[in-house]
Order: C-alpha cells, then sequence, then structure tokens
C-alpha cells in the first residue's frame, strides 16, 4: 500500500485539506495527517481538525508522497518549521513525490529553493515568489505537483492519485466523485 503525509498547521485552508485527505483515502492510500503546530489545529476558516500525530513523531519516516495545503497563516507555519523543511530537503533528495497547493507552493518550496528549475502554479497573488510560474491549475514537473487554491483541490489530489496509484484509480475515484 502507497503512503502519504499530509502536513497541516493552524491556519490551513480546511478545503484543500479536507479534499485531498478524502480523495487520497478513497483512492486506498496510507494516510497519516501530522501538525507542526499540535493536534489539534484551528483552520483558516475556524474548522478544527485534528491530526493523527505530531510532525515530530514521523519525521524520520519516508513517505511516497507528501503534501502541503495552503491557507494562511497555515503555509507560514509550515515554512517556519525548520525540520519540516529539512524533512522535504531530503524527501526531495530521494526524488520522492511531493505536492503543494494555495501559498504552499511560493511560501513553503519556492522561499526554501525547493523549486529550482521547476515550473509550479500557486495561489494569485504569490506569483513572483516562483521563478517558472505557469498560470494553469495544476502543474507537474517532475516529482512536484503544484495547484492554485480551494477550488483547484479535486484535480490536484486526482492528480496525486494518476501520479502514485495510477489513472485507472485516478479516473474510478472521479467517477465515483461524479466530477468531470
Amino acid at each position: 500500500m502507497k503512503t502519504a503525509l499530509l502536513l497541516i498547521a493552524d491556519g490551513t485552508e480546511e478545503m484543500e485539506a479536507v479534499i485531498i485527505a478524502d480523495i487520497l483515502v478513497r483512492g486506498n492510500m496510507k494516510l497519516t495527517i501530522a501538525s507542526v503546530t499540535g493536534r489539534q489545529v484551528t483552520c483558516s476558516r475556524g474548522v478544527r481538525l485534528v491530526a493523527d500525530v505530531d510532525f515530530n513523531e514521523i519525521k524520520h519516516q519516508s513517505f511516497d508522497a507528501v503534501i502541503l495545503p495552503g491557507g494562511l497563516p497555515g503555509a507560514q507555519h509550515l515554512s517556519d518549521d525548520k525540520g519540516l523543511i529539512a524533512f522535504l530537503r531530503e524527501h526531495i533528495r530521494q526524488d520522492r513525490f511531493l505536492g503543494a497547493i494555495c501559498a504552499a507552493p511560493a511560501l513553503v518550496l519556492a522561499k526554501h529553493g525547493l523549486l529550482e528549475g521547476k515550473q509550479a502554479t500557486c495561489y494569485p497573488g504569490f506569483e513572483d515568489a516562483i521563478d517558472n510560474f505557469i498560470d494553469q491549475p495544476v502543474v507537474s514537473d517532475g516529482n512536484i505537483l503544484t495547484s492554485k487554491g480551494p477550488g483547484t483541490a479535486i484535480p490536484f489530489a486526482l492528480a496525486i492519485l494518476d501520479r502514485i496509484l495510477g489513472q485507472a484509480v485516478s479516473k474510478e475515484i472521479s467517477e465515483q466523485l461524479i466530477y468531470s
């Protein structure tokens, strides 16, 4: 079974976190939700989520996919966690899959040099942080997948399934969701 790590923090965009988590679980991925700001997280619109674990409890594990939702100040909290940035550097060094949506491509990946030479997209207004910005809802470049925001969370999550589990699984889940 393929594994995925979804990282959250106070201020995470709840739609992105929940939609991505739901779709990955529907695809039969073993999902771990970890937080860098405590197990209970208050998201950007006040919705509360409970992480499976604190990030520090799993930072020495490896995952097939690591996903960073956006939202403010959630993406900034992810960016400020030095242990998480070291973890992401190692994950990329091992050429493993990394997905980021909304503000996370700019505030986490680009800010820490993790998009070097990669095309990416992000939430409108953060484009200047990304050297090779592409104005598309979802952008794939090598082992990195990025997306614009809450409204693109479904195609982003389906693209993760496509990359990790294959097109047949992505198509099946898309049909179950009545998403076309």
